[in-house]
């Protein structure tokens, strides 16, 4: 697989588009741990932590699919670099003046959630473009991916951490934030961004929510961004029982590595059978793997499994690639990856705003256990919605990425 992965970078602008992609989502990876890591320094409680982290995450969630519909109009960038610039300034807002108002800290966070542009859901868009529509390396690219976002879930955790140690949590928003408007604009000057176009869509007011399928395979994920935003606060509550903030770090980082090893070894075969079945198996084993997190043991049996936690994460998310690909109407794929960012957004933050109470209360068991109940709530909508999930959209996105691929290949 490793050889297959190096065969798609060498592809013209794939890696470039991989690594800015990645560098300009730095900001919205990383939000929540720069936001409680600040707010706690700034003297804040968890509660005002988890709920600046979630009006950051609500905030996204709004404008995800609002920027991404602008880039199937309008083309990518035209929104997305204007878009990093904004948020980036509310983060900027955010780290100059503090919590002190309360409202201007709110106000700061909708401003860099809100406008957080969709590069995840453009990135997904551009791959049929630049591989020239071969469905086998698309969903290999997806699964690369998925993979390279855990690198960056990996790293950016511990970047954000050393940050806030070795200088202060303010200067890691700041820095994360100027690294993310670098990426964008290393994406929205390349030229598969520059000449890519959305393929004709019907005109509806759902857009890609008319899609029944897609709704439930968002339902789902909604419950598994309960459960990762859950682990942000629960997280920083056992690093302070353990006395240490580079405690939280480790274990943030070691959720993102045991997703990258899961993600690789998901990437190493081809997958035969539907994917919303095997999404099924995954998303059934991603639940139980998040139960040991209930013991709290001490910090090296932790990090083991809060690694263990993440195993089942990346091949979840390649996985849910392939089927929002199968079940979104043509025309709407930014949209409709940008749906799946907004309600795993929606769900992070609630999650956040979840945990927070909870670890008052029952202390880091407690936030953990939120992420428990996402993750049991995550299977249980799969379940539920089997028969939407059978039936994929008759010429999906897959199919309009692939016309616009030909579009491309014609100009």
């Amino acid at each position: 697989m490793a050889a297959g992965y190096a065969q798609l970078l060498r592809t013209r602008h794939a890696a470039r588009l991989l690594i800015g992609t990645l560098i300009g989502r730095l900001p919205n990876a990383t939000a929540p741990i720069a936001i409680v890591l600040f707010v706690r320094a700034e003297g804040g409680s968890y509660s005002l932590a988890g709920a600046l982290a979630a009006v950051y995450g609500v905030a996204n969630a709004v404008g995800q699919p609002l920027l991404g519909r602008a880039v199937d109009l309008h083309g990518q960038p035209r929104v997305q670099l204007p878009a990093a610039v904004v948020s980036a300034l509310g983060m900027l807002w955010l780290a100059l003046a503090g919590t002190e108002p309360v409202a201007g800290a709110y106000a700061a966070a909708v401003v860099a959630g809100l406008f957080t542009p969709p590069l995840e859901g453009g990135l997904r868009a551009l791959w049929p473009s630049v591989l020239g529509g071969r469905e086998e390396q698309v969903h290999a690219a997806y699964a690369m991916d998925a993979v390279a976002q855990e690198v960056m879930f990996t790293v950016g955790p511990l970047l954000v951490t050393t940050l806030a140690a070795l200088v202060d949590p303010a200067a890691a928003l700041l820095v994360i934030n100027a690294l993310g408007v670098l990426g964008a604009l290393s994406v929205v000057v390349s030229e598969p961004s520059r000449t890519w176009r959305s393929a004709p869509r019907e005109a509806h007011w759902l857009g890609a929510l008319r899609s029944g399928g897609l709704l439930a395979l968002l339902g789902s994920f909604f419950f598994v961004g309960v459960a990762l935003g859950s682990i942000t606060v629960a997280g920083v509550a056992y690093a302070d029982d353990h006395g240490s903030d580079a405690v939280y770090g480790w274990l943030m980082a070691a959720l993102g590595l045991g997703a990258l090893v899961g993600g690789v070894c998901y990437g190493a075969r081809q997958w035969r059978g539907a994917p919303e079945r095997r999404l099924r198996l995954l998303v059934a084993l991603l639940a139980v793997c998040y139960v040991p997190l209930l013991l709290t043991p001490g910090p090296v049996a932790m990090t083991a499994l809060a690694a263990l936690a993440g195993v089942f994460l990346a091949p979840s998310i390649a996985c849910a690639f392939i089927v929002v690909d199968r079940h979104a109407p043509v025309g709407t794929v930014t949209e409709a990856f940008s749906w799946l960012v907004t309600f795993f957004g929606v769900g992070s933050a609630i999650g956040t705003a979840l945990a927070g109470p909870a670890v008052e209360v029952g202390g880091a068991p407690a936030g953990f256990g939120v992420a428990v109940a996402g993750g049991a709530a995550a299977l249980l909508v799969l379940m539920a919605t089997q028969r939407a999930l059978a039936a994929p959209a008759a010429g999906g996105a897959a199919a309009g990425a692939a016309g616009a691929a030909g579009v491309l290949v014609e100009n």
